[in-house]
């Protein structure tokens, strides 16, 4: 039985992935929902391929494994980027490596964090079709193991369209990290591989001149605000496809400017009323919402949805009678 191990429990319907082993004969179970929760060693089974085979025989919409790879990297495929990888040394030490899978030099930087403080752990130079080890990280250690920030700038080498710096920090959780399992490019050696460049697009200047200045329009034209709809589902994996490498700070943030913008957008555009599905979890993003209505004067009332609605938590914002 090892960290990233999928187990259920014996006397309960709960399943979930090994996040951490103690000495005590204890280990804690991350569960799908986020929750963690300890049990005894002797309450739990670890769940193989051919369990898994014979009672899910003939089911129809399985949910995905814990484990299972997702989003596999061939070497020999064309996709470039930046990619940081946790490749095992043995069965407990994994070296973490930042792998340059692109034809440039990237000027870089690596810092752990603790609160508000950095402390930067390898910076240099890191050449096109290459790897470099950063530090080593114990298995076993896993929630101990501290947020992160990679800062990366292309260099270069003649005169070619300018890139932006990436600024990246990652904070794993188990039940998303044990998922990207793959073969890292350039090492050609399976682990775990994450992207660090692969949300950055380039700003079309041009364009978004266009829209904010359309032909044919005033200096200061009234705004049209779009109407947003009814019901705004504010749960992580629905607003970024990039959630496993986010903080909880940084998930939060994004959770609350998504609410903000729709409330917004339905008092200006006469909505009587706008529901927040923000689920039921560790209640963070709900009193986050609560207080934050509780401070506004443009609404009437909001309330708690019935669960029977939408099968999660959820908050009602009543604007007009």
């Amino acid at each position: 039985m090892n960290i990233g191990d999928k187990v259920r429990l014996l006397h309960g319907k709960e399943e979930g992935v090994i996040t951490r082993l103690s000495s005590g004969g204890q280990v804690e179970i991350e569960i799908e929902d986020g929750f963690r929760i300890p049990a005894l060693k002797s309450e739990v089974v670890v769940i193989d391929a051919a369990e898994k085979e014979y009672f899910n025989r003939g089911e129809e919409g399985e949910k995905e494994s814990y484990i299972q790879p997702v989003r596999k990297t061939d070497p020999s495929s064309k996709t470039a980027g930046i990619f940081l990888a946790y490749v095992p040394y043995n069965d407990q030490i994994h070296d973490l490596i930042l792998i340059n899978h692109t034809k440039k030099q990237y000027l870089f930087s690596v810092e752990e964090l603790s609160g508000n403080q950095a402390k930067n752990i390898d910076a240099g130079v890191i050449q096109p079709q290459s790897f470099r080890k950063i530090t080593e990280k114990m298995l076993q250690d896993f929630e101990q193991w501290p947020a992160m920030k990679f800062m990366l700038l292309p260099l270069n080498k003649k005169f070619e369209p300018q890139e932006q710096a990436t600024e990246r920090k990652v904070k794993f959780k188990g039940n998303n990290f044990f998922k990207h399992k793959g073969k890292a490019p350039v090492l050609d050696k399976e682990g775990f591989l994450f992207q660090l460049n692969d949300h950055e697009k380039a700003l079309n200047v041009k364009k978004l001149n266009e829209e904010l200045n359309p032909a044919g329009k005033e200096s200061y034209p009234h705004l049209q605000v779009k109407r947003p709809p009814a019901s705004i589902d504010l749960h992580i994996e629905k607003l970024s496809s990039e959630h496993d490498l986010m903080s909880n700070s940084e998930m939060l943030q994004l959770q609350m400017e998504v609410f903000q913008r729709n409330l917004n957008d339905a008092l200006a555009s006469g909505m009587d009323e706008i529901t927040f599905i923000h689920g039921i979890g560790n209640g963070v993003l709900r009193k986050e919402i609560h207080r934050f209505l509780s401070q506004l004067n443009g609404i009437k009332y909001f309330k708690d949805s019935q669960k029977t609605n939408f099968g999660y938590g959820a908050t009602t914002v009543k604007i007009h009678e």
